[in-house]
């Protein structure tokens, strides 16, 4: 089974009815903090807030998002981990922070693989955005752009194993073009570089990428999902391009610190998946060019197994190393 066909057949994943435990004790007593390992202004953060808002309203305590950023989110996800199992500290993690930074961080102080899944929130397609000062006006023109001066362009992403730089990282494999990375400390001040022409190009997600797009300070070359986005079907796809088969998305869900009671978490879920069924969620997440995608915490686990083995074989094979 290829890659493709398999996101595809996870994304038709059917959720199956299961019964809902209930915590014995009472919970949330108290606000539940909601961390984020990166910095403000990112999908991450967008979508964290997004969530924490209705996550608040449904249990009426407030879900306070914490932003901590560092070393490609391993400095949040560690203080996660080390958090107690007790409900009142979750995480937003994504593709980089659950599978990508095993590979990358190969010295990691505590398990990723230990964290425990809540659930999945969105898919976000990638939009490959430049600079306004650079000539590539296509996909095509960027390849033969980069092949031309290999190494000197530069693409930036919200830190060292973000969604940003491993979907780079294929991008680069797939198109055989050698381009040099720069990470900051998140997609916030990233993206303001690359609005002034500090940097040349980015591939990260909507919430961040469509509003300067749409404002005209940089352009948008592609989109890395196989279909064009309903947000902005005028962005053709990068596998429509000339880059056949390419598919990176993004993605996004919460979990929990390791040992956290299953029955407590079987509440988290069914609270999150009801979010995303909400017609008014769903259509906020397609205004950013994310799709919803509901899951039970044993489907999103091994979805999680699934892309680590992915995006890890990647890595290793582009010999990307960053500790």
């Amino acid at each position: 089974m290829t890659r493709f066909t398999r996101r595809a057949a996870i994304a038709g994943t059917t959720l199956a009815p299961f019964a809902i435990a209930r915590a014995q004790a009472p919970w949330p007593e108290r606000p539940v903090r909601l961390v984020v390992p990166f910095t403000p202004g990112g999908s991450t953060d967008i979508l964290a807030r997004a969530m924490g808002q209705r996550l608040g309203e449904i249990f009426n305590q407030p879900f306070i998002i914490d932003n901590r950023p560092g070393a490609g989110g391993t400095l949040g996800s560690e203080q996660v981990f080390r958090s107690a199992p007790d409900g009142n500290t979750l995480m937003m993690g994504h593709i980089g922070t659950l599978a990508a930074n095993p590979a990358l961080y190969r010295n990691l102080s505590f398990d990723i693989g230990a964290f425990v899944p809540v659930a999945l929130v969105a898919n976000v397609a990638n939009f490959l955005v430049v600079t306004n000062r650079l000539e590539a006006t296509d996909v095509p023109s960027l390849v033969a752009l980069a092949k031309r001066q290999p190494g000197i362009l530069t693409y930036g992403s919200g830190g060292n194993g973000s969604a940003a730089h491993i979907s780079m990282v294929a991008f680069m494999e797939a198109t055989g073009t050698d381009m040099t990375h720069v990470p900051y400390r998140g997609t916030g001040p990233m993206m303001t570089d690359l609005i002034s022409g500090t940097i040349q190009l980015t591939m990260t997600g909507g919430p961040p990428a469509l509003p300067p797009v749409r404002a005209g300070q940089m352009r948008a070359l592609g989109i890395s999902s196989l279909e064009r986005l309903p947000s902005a079907p005028d962005i053709p796809t990068i596998a429509s391009q000339g880059v056949a088969g390419f598919n990176a998305l993004q993605w996004y869900g919460i979990v929990a610190p390791p040992s956290t009671p299953a029955p407590l978490v079987a509440r988290l879920n069914e609270a999150c998946n009801r979010i995303l069924g909400e017609p008014a969620f769903a259509a906020r997440l397609e205004t950013e060019g994310a799709v919803a995608q509901p899951m039970t915490p044993a489907e999103f686990g091994a979805y999680i197994v699934r892309e680590r083995e992915f995006w890890g074989t990647l890595i290793r094979r582009n010999n990307v190393s960053l500790g």
